[in-house]
């Protein structure tokens, strides 16, 4: 039985993943992860580390982060409880939509995850109170190769669907999509 389908988005890599929902009398069944299926994504590595994420407040933004090299991560996000509109921006230079972002809508009922790629910032705004989120990674968490882009920055222009209610002080603090540029040449 094949339990993902997966759904190409503009960007090269970036997939939309529909889970097949088994229902019963007792209730239903879905798997999260399936290293066999999720081969084909070229995952090809561990899941090294899952974290799991309580957002209270509607409209709280977190993010935009990222890992650097050596650390770059591929991520499997997952919302299993409330609404979230979820955001990957593409940082590879030699693609042809860098700097673009591409979102997706993900909630604890539409059985959607966003797999993000190598090469990609990640954020996501929530849409409803009370979001619990699971994320699957394939690199553990590097504080010291971490980075990040401010979610309101001009350059990315991202309309996020509500106004923004939260923003921790980290990500209030990150640079701009521009100081990247520079660096990355």
């Amino acid at each position: 039985m094949v339990h993902f389908s997966f759904e190409d988005t503009p960007m090269a890599g970036l997939k939309v993943i529909h889970k097949t929902k088994l229902e019963d009398a007792r209730g239903h069944f879905s798997r999260l992860f399936c290293e066999d299926e999720f081969e084909q994504l070229g995952w090809g590595d561990n899941i090294v580390q899952i974290n799991h994420t309580l957002t209270q407040k509607k409209g709280t933004v977190r993010g935009l982060h990222f890992q650097k090299a050596p650390y770059a991560e591929i991520k499997i996000v997952n919302c299993l409880r409330g609404k979230i509109f979820d955001i990957a921006v593409d940082l590879r230079p030699e693609s042809p939509t860098f700097l673009n972002w591409e979102s997706c809508e993900l909630s604890g009922e539409n059985w959607r995850s966003f797999y993000i790629p190598e090469g990609f910032a990640h954020g996501f705004q929530t849409l409803t109170e009370d979001v619990e989120m699971l994320y699957f990674h394939n690199r553990a968490y590097h504080p010291e190769f971490e980075d990040g882009f401010h979610p309101q920055d001009g350059e990315l222009a991202i309309k996020w669907p509500l106004e923004i209610t939260e923003l921790s002080d980290r990500d209030q603090k990150l640079g701009s999509v521009r100081e990247f540029v520079s660096m990355v040449g």
